[in-house]
């Protein structure tokens, strides 16, 4: 799903972001609910980046002020009541608009006919995106040491003692004013 939002972003670089764990939800600017693996994850977009909810956990990475901000971190791991959660951050640079245009675009059209799919294209720019997709690992069950391409998702252990049930999600932030793009990578986990 895409949205034409017509309020600006908040957040104009990638070091103004910040990292939350476990805030109720913010104000939305468009909302997509999606089921998988027995819950239902809210992909939120916010004027300040975005928040998803799946079962347990909500986790929040926004221009945010407060006690509950924290900088954005390169990765980040918690255990909730029968739970594990992982998170990834990177932060790609572009040499020249170009580049950078090629790389947003490239996003938007991946996502473009998902409907596990959010895209948030703010005004000013067609650059200035914000976009959460469900994570392309197929979902449910994959039993211990048996992954795609012998590549355990993030959170499941090649080799562990038994299946595990889980839900990932990935994220783009775009801020064409410094060409970058921060990428997030988020797995739940809970054994069966």
């Amino acid at each position: 799903m895409r949205a034409v939002l017509d309020t600006p972003y908040q957040d104009a670089r990638a070091d103004g972001l910040s990292f939350a764990l476990g805030l109720p939800p913010l104000d939305a600017l468009a909302v997509l609910p999606v089921e998988r693996a027995g819950l239902t994850v809210q992909l939120r977009l916010l004027g300040a980046s975005h928040q998803v909810i799946a079962g347990p956990l909500s986790e929040t990475v926004a221009c945010l002020e407060g006690d509950a901000a924290a900088p954005l971190p390169g990765s980040a791991a918690t255990t909730l009541t029968g739970w594990t959660y992982h998170f990834t951050a990177t932060t790609a640079v572009h040499d020249d608009d170009a580049a950078f245009a090629r790389a947003v675009d490239a996003v938007c059209a991946r996502l473009a006919d998902r409907g596990d799919a959010l895209t948030g294209a703010f005004p000013g720019s067609r650059h200035a995106v914000t976009a959460l997709a469900l994570d392309g690992a197929p979902p449910g069950m994959f039993p211990a040491g048996r992954f795609p391409a012998g590549r355990a998702p993030d959170g499941a252990t090649p080799g562990g003692t038994g299946p595990r049930a889980g839900v990932g999600w990935r994220t783009w932030h775009a801020y064409p004013q410094t060409r970058e793009i921060v990428m997030t990578r988020s797995r739940l986990v809970r054994p069966t």
